[in-house]
Protein backbone atom coordinates (compact mmCIF):
# COMPACT_ATOMS: atom_id res chain seq x y z
CA UNK A 1 0.00 0.00 0.00
CA UNK A 2 1.25 3.50 -0.78
CA UNK A 3 1.99 6.13 1.84
CA UNK A 4 0.28 9.49 2.18
CA UNK A 5 3.57 11.13 3.12
CA UNK A 6 7.24 10.24 3.28
CA UNK A 7 10.05 12.02 5.11
CA UNK A 8 13.19 11.22 3.18
CA UNK A 9 16.92 11.60 3.71
CA UNK A 10 16.93 12.72 7.34
CA UNK A 11 18.87 11.73 10.43
CA UNK A 12 16.35 10.13 12.79
CA UNK A 13 16.82 10.74 16.51
CA UNK A 14 14.95 9.02 19.34
CA UNK A 15 15.57 9.04 23.07
CA UNK A 16 17.96 6.11 22.64
CA UNK A 17 19.18 5.93 19.03
CA UNK A 18 20.33 8.01 16.07
CA UNK A 19 20.25 6.56 12.54
CA UNK A 20 19.49 7.39 8.92
CA UNK A 21 16.19 6.20 7.48
CA UNK A 22 13.04 7.29 5.70
CA UNK A 23 9.66 7.44 7.41
CA UNK A 24 6.41 6.43 5.70
CA UNK A 25 3.14 7.85 7.03
CA UNK A 26 -0.38 6.64 6.35
CA UNK A 27 -3.63 7.89 7.88
CA UNK A 28 -1.75 10.01 10.41
CA UNK A 29 0.44 7.24 11.78
CA UNK A 30 3.98 6.04 11.22
CA UNK A 31 3.70 2.76 9.31
CA UNK A 32 7.16 2.37 7.76
CA UNK A 33 10.73 3.06 8.83
CA UNK A 34 13.07 1.89 6.10
CA UNK A 35 16.20 2.69 4.12
CA UNK A 36 13.97 4.11 1.41
CA UNK A 37 10.27 4.95 1.10
CA UNK A 38 9.57 5.61 -2.58
CA UNK A 39 5.81 5.26 -3.04
CA UNK A 40 4.45 8.29 -1.19
CA UNK A 41 1.92 10.75 -2.58
CA UNK A 42 3.75 13.60 -0.84
CA UNK A 43 7.42 13.91 0.16
CA UNK A 44 9.32 16.07 2.63
CA UNK A 45 13.03 16.30 1.84
CA UNK A 46 14.87 16.11 5.18
CA UNK A 47 18.41 16.10 3.77
CA UNK A 48 20.79 17.71 6.28
CA UNK A 49 17.98 17.81 8.81
CA UNK A 50 17.29 15.99 12.09
CA UNK A 51 13.97 14.15 12.32
CA UNK A 52 12.68 13.54 15.85
CA UNK A 53 9.44 13.14 17.81
CA UNK A 54 7.59 16.42 18.11
CA UNK A 55 8.03 18.18 21.42
CA UNK A 56 5.49 17.72 24.19
CA UNK A 57 5.07 20.87 26.26
CA UNK A 58 3.86 19.47 29.57
CA UNK A 59 3.69 22.62 31.71
CA UNK A 60 1.94 25.69 30.31
CA UNK A 61 -0.87 28.03 31.31
CA UNK A 62 -3.24 28.67 28.40
CA UNK A 63 -6.56 30.56 28.61
CA UNK A 64 -6.31 30.30 32.40
CA UNK A 65 -7.05 32.83 35.12
CA UNK A 66 -4.29 33.34 37.66
CA UNK A 67 -4.87 33.31 41.41
CA UNK A 68 -5.05 37.13 41.12
CA UNK A 69 -7.85 36.79 38.57
CA UNK A 70 -5.74 37.81 35.57
CA UNK A 71 -6.35 35.91 32.32
CA UNK A 72 -3.29 34.76 30.41
CA UNK A 73 -2.68 36.58 27.15
CA UNK A 74 -2.56 33.35 25.16
CA UNK A 75 -5.68 31.39 24.34
CA UNK A 76 -5.57 27.92 22.78
CA UNK A 77 -5.10 29.39 19.31
CA UNK A 78 -2.14 31.72 19.89
CA UNK A 79 -0.64 29.43 22.55
CA UNK A 80 -0.75 26.31 20.40
CA UNK A 81 0.59 28.18 17.36
CA UNK A 82 3.52 29.54 19.36
CA UNK A 83 4.21 26.07 20.74
CA UNK A 84 4.20 24.63 17.22
CA UNK A 85 6.72 27.18 15.96
CA UNK A 86 8.88 26.09 18.88
CA UNK A 87 8.95 22.47 17.71
CA UNK A 88 6.03 21.07 19.71
CA UNK A 89 3.33 18.80 18.29
CA UNK A 90 1.35 18.30 21.52
CA UNK A 91 0.84 20.17 24.79
CA UNK A 92 -0.76 19.68 28.19
CA UNK A 93 -2.03 22.95 29.69
CA UNK A 94 -3.79 23.24 33.02
CA UNK A 95 -7.53 23.22 33.65
CA UNK A 96 -7.96 25.18 36.89
CA UNK A 97 -10.90 24.49 39.17
CA UNK A 98 -12.50 27.53 40.77
CA UNK A 99 -13.75 27.52 44.35
CA UNK A 100 -17.13 25.83 44.48
CA UNK A 101 -16.82 24.46 40.96
CA UNK A 102 -17.25 20.77 40.22
CA UNK A 103 -14.62 18.97 38.19
CA UNK A 104 -17.16 18.26 35.48
CA UNK A 105 -17.84 22.00 35.17
CA UNK A 106 -14.11 22.71 35.10
CA UNK A 107 -13.54 20.27 32.25
CA UNK A 108 -16.50 21.67 30.32
CA UNK A 109 -15.11 25.20 30.67
CA UNK A 110 -11.71 24.25 29.28
CA UNK A 111 -13.14 22.07 26.51
CA UNK A 112 -14.97 25.19 25.36
CA UNK A 113 -11.67 27.06 25.25
CA UNK A 114 -9.58 24.33 23.59
CA UNK A 115 -11.76 22.47 21.08
CA UNK A 116 -12.44 25.31 18.60
CA UNK A 117 -8.95 26.82 18.72
CA UNK A 118 -6.01 24.47 19.25
CA UNK A 119 -3.82 23.56 16.29
CA UNK A 120 -2.04 20.98 18.49
CA UNK A 121 -3.32 17.82 20.10
CA UNK A 122 -3.77 18.50 23.80
CA UNK A 123 -4.70 17.10 27.17
CA UNK A 124 -5.11 18.71 30.60
CA UNK A 125 -3.56 18.66 34.02
CA UNK A 126 -6.40 19.42 36.41
CA UNK A 127 -5.62 22.01 39.11
CA UNK A 128 -7.39 21.25 42.39
CA UNK A 129 -8.09 24.39 44.41
CA UNK A 130 -11.18 23.27 46.35
CA UNK A 131 -10.68 19.58 47.27
CA UNK A 132 -13.94 18.98 49.12
CA UNK A 133 -15.10 15.39 49.75
CA UNK A 134 -17.52 15.72 46.81
CA UNK A 135 -14.69 16.88 44.54
CA UNK A 136 -12.42 14.02 45.63
CA UNK A 137 -15.26 11.64 44.84
CA UNK A 138 -15.31 13.02 41.29
CA UNK A 139 -11.63 12.31 40.66
CA UNK A 140 -12.02 8.68 39.50
CA UNK A 141 -14.45 9.80 36.79
CA UNK A 142 -11.94 12.40 35.59
CA UNK A 143 -9.20 9.77 35.51
CA UNK A 144 -11.45 7.47 33.47
CA UNK A 145 -11.80 10.23 30.86
CA UNK A 146 -8.04 10.21 30.40
CA UNK A 147 -7.00 13.16 32.57
CA UNK A 148 -4.54 11.26 34.76
CA UNK A 149 -2.51 14.08 36.31
CA UNK A 150 -3.43 17.05 38.43
CA UNK A 151 -1.74 19.79 40.38
CA UNK A 152 -1.91 21.22 43.89
CA UNK A 153 -0.20 24.22 45.46
CA UNK A 154 1.68 24.47 48.74
CA UNK A 155 1.52 28.27 48.54
CA UNK A 156 -0.90 31.02 47.40
CA UNK A 157 -4.51 31.37 48.50
CA UNK A 158 -5.32 28.11 46.67
CA UNK A 159 -2.82 26.07 48.71
CA UNK A 160 -3.84 22.79 50.29
CA UNK A 161 -3.06 21.75 53.84
CA UNK A 162 -0.85 18.74 54.50
CA UNK A 163 -3.94 16.75 55.48
CA UNK A 164 -5.70 17.66 52.23
CA UNK A 165 -2.53 16.85 50.31
CA UNK A 166 -2.44 13.37 51.87
CA UNK A 167 -6.09 12.73 50.99
CA UNK A 168 -5.50 13.83 47.40
CA UNK A 169 -2.34 11.73 47.06
CA UNK A 170 -4.16 8.71 48.47
CA UNK A 171 -7.05 8.93 45.99
CA UNK A 172 -4.65 9.51 43.11
CA UNK A 173 -2.40 6.63 44.10
CA UNK A 174 -5.30 4.18 44.20
CA UNK A 175 -6.28 5.09 40.63
CA UNK A 176 -2.86 5.33 39.01
CA UNK A 177 -2.92 9.12 38.71
CA UNK A 178 0.03 11.46 39.14
CA UNK A 179 -0.09 14.36 41.59
CA UNK A 180 1.92 17.44 40.59
CA UNK A 181 2.93 20.03 43.15
CA UNK A 182 4.13 23.62 43.27
CA UNK A 183 6.44 23.27 46.26
CA UNK A 184 7.19 26.44 48.22
CA UNK A 185 6.50 27.02 51.92
CA UNK A 186 3.73 29.62 51.99
CA UNK A 187 4.34 31.00 55.48
CA UNK A 188 8.07 31.43 54.86
CA UNK A 189 7.31 33.35 51.65
CA UNK A 190 4.65 35.53 53.25
CA UNK A 191 6.89 36.32 56.23
CA UNK A 192 9.79 37.32 53.98
CA UNK A 193 7.66 39.38 51.58
CA UNK A 194 5.99 41.31 54.40
CA UNK A 195 9.37 42.18 55.87
CA UNK A 196 10.62 43.35 52.46
CA UNK A 197 7.63 45.63 51.91
CA UNK A 198 7.64 46.96 55.47
CA UNK A 199 11.27 47.96 54.92
CA UNK A 200 10.35 49.90 51.78
CA UNK A 201 11.86 47.29 49.44
CA UNK A 202 9.12 47.11 46.82
CA UNK A 203 10.84 47.20 43.40
CA UNK A 204 10.65 44.11 41.14
CA UNK A 205 14.19 43.04 42.07
CA UNK A 206 13.07 42.30 45.62
CA UNK A 207 10.83 39.52 44.36
CA UNK A 208 13.87 37.18 44.26
CA UNK A 209 15.07 37.55 47.86
CA UNK A 210 11.47 37.53 49.10
CA UNK A 211 11.18 33.89 47.96
CA UNK A 212 14.30 32.23 49.41
CA UNK A 213 15.49 28.93 48.05
CA UNK A 214 15.07 27.50 51.54
CA UNK A 215 11.28 27.82 51.15
CA UNK A 216 11.38 25.61 48.07
CA UNK A 217 13.75 23.11 49.67
CA UNK A 218 11.57 22.71 52.77
CA UNK A 219 8.43 22.23 50.70
CA UNK A 220 10.03 19.71 48.32
CA UNK A 221 11.26 17.67 51.29
CA UNK A 222 7.78 17.79 52.84
CA UNK A 223 6.02 16.90 49.57
CA UNK A 224 8.28 13.88 49.05
CA UNK A 225 7.62 12.76 52.63
CA UNK A 226 3.84 13.12 52.24
CA UNK A 227 3.86 11.19 48.96
CA UNK A 228 5.93 8.45 50.58
CA UNK A 229 3.46 8.14 53.45
CA UNK A 230 0.54 8.02 51.00
CA UNK A 231 2.46 5.56 48.80
CA UNK A 232 1.59 7.65 45.75
CA UNK A 233 3.55 8.98 42.77
CA UNK A 234 4.58 12.63 42.80
CA UNK A 235 5.81 15.14 40.21
CA UNK A 236 7.52 18.32 41.41
CA UNK A 237 7.20 21.20 38.96
CA UNK A 238 9.73 23.96 38.21
CA UNK A 239 12.57 22.97 40.54
CA UNK A 240 14.80 26.03 40.85
CA UNK A 241 17.36 25.17 43.56
CA UNK A 242 20.34 22.87 43.88
CA UNK A 243 19.14 21.37 47.17
CA UNK A 244 15.66 20.84 45.73
CA UNK A 245 17.12 18.88 42.82
CA UNK A 246 19.32 16.89 45.22
CA UNK A 247 16.27 15.94 47.29
CA UNK A 248 14.60 14.60 44.15
CA UNK A 249 17.74 12.72 43.11
CA UNK A 250 18.10 11.13 46.55
CA UNK A 251 14.45 10.03 46.65
CA UNK A 252 14.70 8.54 43.16
CA UNK A 253 17.93 6.71 44.03
CA UNK A 254 16.09 5.02 46.91
CA UNK A 255 13.22 3.90 44.66
CA UNK A 256 10.89 6.81 45.32
CA UNK A 257 8.06 7.37 42.88
CA UNK A 258 9.20 10.92 42.30
CA UNK A 259 9.75 12.88 39.08
CA UNK A 260 10.64 16.53 38.60
CA UNK A 261 11.35 19.20 36.02
CA UNK A 262 13.15 22.49 35.70
CA UNK A 263 12.52 25.31 33.24
CA UNK A 264 14.52 27.43 30.75
CA UNK A 265 14.32 30.53 32.95
CA UNK A 266 16.30 28.73 35.66
CA UNK A 267 18.91 27.57 33.15
CA UNK A 268 19.33 30.77 31.13
CA UNK A 269 18.27 33.76 33.27
CA UNK A 270 19.30 35.00 36.73
CA UNK A 271 17.95 37.30 39.44
CA UNK A 272 20.09 40.07 37.93
CA UNK A 273 17.48 40.30 35.16
CA UNK A 274 15.03 41.57 37.77
CA UNK A 275 17.29 44.52 38.55
CA UNK A 276 16.42 46.73 35.58
CA UNK A 277 15.47 50.43 35.41
CA UNK A 278 11.95 51.58 36.20
CA UNK A 279 9.63 48.57 36.24
CA UNK A 280 11.33 46.55 33.48
CA UNK A 281 12.23 43.91 36.03
CA UNK A 282 8.54 43.01 36.22
CA UNK A 283 8.98 41.12 32.96
CA UNK A 284 11.11 38.58 34.82
CA UNK A 285 8.91 38.00 37.86
CA UNK A 286 8.00 34.33 38.08
CA UNK A 287 7.71 31.85 40.92
CA UNK A 288 9.86 30.26 42.08
CA UNK A 289 12.07 33.26 41.29
CA UNK A 290 15.16 33.43 39.14
CA UNK A 291 18.28 32.34 41.02
CA UNK A 292 22.02 32.75 40.25
CA UNK A 293 24.72 31.34 37.96
CA UNK A 294 25.97 28.72 40.43
CA UNK A 295 22.43 27.36 40.69
CA UNK A 296 22.21 27.26 36.89
CA UNK A 297 25.32 25.08 36.77
CA UNK A 298 23.94 22.72 39.42
CA UNK A 299 20.60 22.37 37.62
CA UNK A 300 22.39 21.58 34.36
CA UNK A 301 24.20 18.77 36.19
CA UNK A 302 20.89 17.30 37.35
CA UNK A 303 19.48 17.58 33.83
CA UNK A 304 22.53 15.74 32.53
CA UNK A 305 22.30 13.06 35.23
CA UNK A 306 18.58 12.45 34.64
CA UNK A 307 17.37 13.33 38.12
CA UNK A 308 15.34 16.11 36.46
CA UNK A 309 13.24 14.31 33.87
CA UNK A 310 11.88 17.26 31.90
CA UNK A 311 12.67 20.81 30.91
CA UNK A 312 9.26 22.48 30.61
CA UNK A 313 8.45 26.11 29.86
CA UNK A 314 5.96 26.99 32.63
CA UNK A 315 4.62 29.38 29.98
CA UNK A 316 2.56 31.92 31.97
CA UNK A 317 2.05 34.85 29.58
CA UNK A 318 1.04 38.19 31.08
CA UNK A 319 1.62 41.25 28.93
CA UNK A 320 3.73 44.17 30.11
CA UNK A 321 0.66 46.40 30.47
CA UNK A 322 -2.52 46.88 32.49
CA UNK A 323 -4.05 43.66 31.11
CA UNK A 324 -1.21 41.59 32.55
CA UNK A 325 1.73 42.47 34.76
CA UNK A 326 0.15 45.75 35.90
CA UNK A 327 -3.43 44.61 36.30
CA UNK A 328 -3.30 46.06 39.83
CA UNK A 329 -1.78 49.34 38.64
CA UNK A 330 1.73 50.70 38.00
CA UNK A 331 2.59 52.19 41.39
CA UNK A 332 2.65 48.82 43.14
CA UNK A 333 5.04 46.51 44.98
CA UNK A 334 6.48 43.32 43.55
CA UNK A 335 3.79 41.40 45.48
CA UNK A 336 1.05 42.84 43.26
CA UNK A 337 2.69 42.17 39.90
CA UNK A 338 1.27 39.25 37.89
CA UNK A 339 3.52 36.25 38.30
CA UNK A 340 4.91 34.44 35.25
CA UNK A 341 6.66 34.83 31.93
CA UNK A 342 6.32 33.45 28.41
CA UNK A 343 8.58 30.76 27.01
CA UNK A 344 6.59 28.10 25.15
CA UNK A 345 8.26 28.88 21.81
CA UNK A 346 11.78 29.32 23.16
CA UNK A 347 11.95 26.18 25.31
CA UNK A 348 13.26 23.75 22.73
CA UNK A 349 15.45 26.06 20.62
CA UNK A 350 17.25 27.23 23.77
CA UNK A 351 17.66 23.67 25.06
CA UNK A 352 18.97 22.49 21.70
CA UNK A 353 21.35 25.42 21.27
CA UNK A 354 22.75 25.53 24.79
CA UNK A 355 22.41 21.81 25.41
CA UNK A 356 23.10 19.84 22.23
CA UNK A 357 25.14 22.36 20.22
CA UNK A 358 27.37 23.19 23.18
CA UNK A 359 27.81 19.56 24.23
CA UNK A 360 26.01 19.71 27.57
CA UNK A 361 23.58 16.95 26.56
CA UNK A 362 23.40 14.47 23.72
CA UNK A 363 20.86 14.65 20.92
CA UNK A 364 19.16 11.59 22.41
CA UNK A 365 18.94 13.27 25.82
CA UNK A 366 17.37 16.26 24.09
CA UNK A 367 14.66 14.03 22.61
CA UNK A 368 14.01 12.48 26.01
CA UNK A 369 13.82 15.84 27.79
CA UNK A 370 11.71 17.48 25.11
CA UNK A 371 9.26 14.71 24.30
CA UNK A 372 9.72 11.06 25.22
CA UNK A 373 9.98 11.45 28.98
CA UNK A 374 6.82 13.57 29.06
CA UNK A 375 4.97 10.97 26.98
CA UNK A 376 6.05 8.22 29.36
CA UNK A 377 5.42 10.08 32.62
CA UNK A 378 2.03 11.44 31.54
CA UNK A 379 0.61 8.31 29.92
CA UNK A 380 0.95 9.11 26.20
CA UNK A 381 3.64 6.62 25.13
CA UNK A 382 3.82 5.02 22.56
CA UNK A 383 1.16 7.10 20.79
CA UNK A 384 3.16 10.29 21.38
CA UNK A 385 6.86 10.95 21.94
CA UNK A 386 8.10 8.11 19.75
CA UNK A 387 9.32 7.38 16.23
CA UNK A 388 7.91 3.85 16.10
CA UNK A 389 5.54 1.84 13.96
CA UNK A 390 1.95 2.65 14.90
CA UNK A 391 2.74 5.91 16.72
CA UNK A 392 1.03 9.12 15.73
CA UNK A 393 3.12 10.91 13.11
CA UNK A 394 3.96 13.72 15.52
CA UNK A 395 7.31 14.74 14.10
CA UNK A 396 9.61 17.76 14.26
CA UNK A 397 12.23 18.34 11.58
CA UNK A 398 15.12 20.52 12.71
CA UNK A 399 17.81 22.47 10.92
CA UNK A 400 20.66 21.97 13.41
CA UNK A 401 22.83 24.68 11.86
CA UNK A 402 20.54 27.69 11.47
CA UNK A 403 21.76 30.55 13.64
CA UNK A 404 19.34 33.28 14.73
CA UNK A 405 18.63 35.74 17.51
CA UNK A 406 15.60 35.38 19.77
CA UNK A 407 13.11 38.13 19.06
CA UNK A 408 9.33 38.36 18.66
CA UNK A 409 7.47 35.09 18.99
CA UNK A 410 4.11 33.87 17.70
CA UNK A 411 2.36 34.19 21.05
CA UNK A 412 0.08 37.05 22.12
CA UNK A 413 2.79 38.68 24.20
CA UNK A 414 4.49 42.07 23.86
CA UNK A 415 7.91 40.90 25.05
CA UNK A 416 10.25 37.89 24.96
CA UNK A 417 12.33 37.45 28.15
CA UNK A 418 14.99 35.66 26.11
CA UNK A 419 15.23 38.38 23.44
CA UNK A 420 18.70 38.88 22.04
CA UNK A 421 20.07 35.44 22.89
CA UNK A 422 21.94 33.87 19.97
CA UNK A 423 20.47 30.48 19.13
CA UNK A 424 21.79 27.68 16.91
CA UNK A 425 19.25 25.13 15.68
CA UNK A 426 15.61 25.61 14.75
CA UNK A 427 12.56 23.48 13.96
CA UNK A 428 11.55 24.05 10.33
CA UNK A 429 8.63 21.62 9.96
CA UNK A 430 6.26 20.23 12.58
CA UNK A 431 3.73 17.50 11.91
CA UNK A 432 0.83 16.42 14.09
CA UNK A 433 -0.79 13.10 13.17
CA UNK A 434 0.84 13.42 9.75
CA UNK A 435 -0.60 16.84 8.95
CA UNK A 436 1.65 19.85 8.51
CA UNK A 437 1.18 22.27 11.39
CA UNK A 438 4.16 24.50 10.61
CA UNK A 439 6.28 24.27 7.48
CA UNK A 440 9.17 26.51 6.44
CA UNK A 441 8.13 29.37 8.66
CA UNK A 442 4.44 29.26 7.70
CA UNK A 443 1.43 28.17 9.73
CA UNK A 444 -0.44 25.47 7.80
CA UNK A 445 -2.88 23.94 10.31
CA UNK A 446 -6.30 25.41 10.96
CA UNK A 447 -7.51 26.39 14.45
CA UNK A 448 -9.52 23.56 15.94
CA UNK A 449 -7.65 20.84 14.08
CA UNK A 450 -6.06 19.48 17.27
CA UNK A 451 -7.61 16.62 19.20
CA UNK A 452 -7.90 15.72 22.87
CA UNK A 453 -5.46 13.00 23.96
CA UNK A 454 -6.84 10.44 26.39
CA UNK A 455 -3.96 9.45 28.65
CA UNK A 456 -3.18 6.23 30.50
CA UNK A 457 -2.36 5.89 34.22
CA UNK A 458 1.15 6.74 35.36
CA UNK A 459 3.72 3.99 34.74
CA UNK A 460 5.86 3.58 37.87
CA UNK A 461 7.93 0.72 36.47
CA UNK A 462 11.42 0.96 37.93
CA UNK A 463 10.18 3.11 40.82
CA UNK A 464 9.01 0.62 43.46
CA UNK A 465 8.51 3.27 46.12
CA UNK A 466 10.06 3.64 49.55
CA UNK A 467 8.56 1.49 52.30
CA UNK A 468 7.13 3.00 55.48
CA UNK A 469 7.32 0.56 58.41
CA UNK A 470 4.13 1.85 60.03
CA UNK A 471 2.16 0.83 56.93
CA UNK A 472 3.43 -2.76 57.05
CA UNK A 473 1.07 -5.12 58.95
CA UNK A 474 4.09 -7.17 60.10
CA UNK A 475 5.43 -4.09 61.89
CA UNK A 476 2.28 -2.23 62.98
CA UNK A 477 0.64 -4.98 65.07
CA UNK A 478 -1.41 -6.28 62.12
CA UNK A 479 -3.24 -3.08 61.25
CA UNK A 480 -4.50 -3.10 57.66
CA UNK A 481 -5.18 0.43 56.44
CA UNK A 482 -7.77 1.25 53.74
Amino acid sequence: MSHNLAIRGGLLATATETFRADIGIRDGRIVTIAEAVTDAEDVIDATDRIVMPGGIEAHCHIAQESGMGVMTSDDYQSGSISAAFGGNSCFVPFAAQKTGQSLAETMQTYDGRAVPKSVLDWSYHLILTDPTPDVLAELPEVFAKGVTSFKVFMTYATRVSDAQFLDILSVAGRHGALTMVHAENHDMLDWMARRMVEGGNVAPRYHAPSRPGLAEEEAINRAISLARLAQAPLFIVHVSTQVGAELVANARAKGGQVWAETCPQYLFLTREDLDKPDMEGAKFICSPPLRDTSTQAALWQHVQAGSLSLVSSDHAPYRYDETGKFNAGHDISFRQIANGMPGIEMRLPLLFSEGVTKGRISLNQFVALSSTNAAQIYGMLPRKGSLSIGADADIAIWDPNETWFADEMHDAMDYNPFAGIKVTGRPVTVLGRGRRIVDKGELIAEPGSGQFVKRAPVDSTGHPGQPVPELDPTQNFGAILP
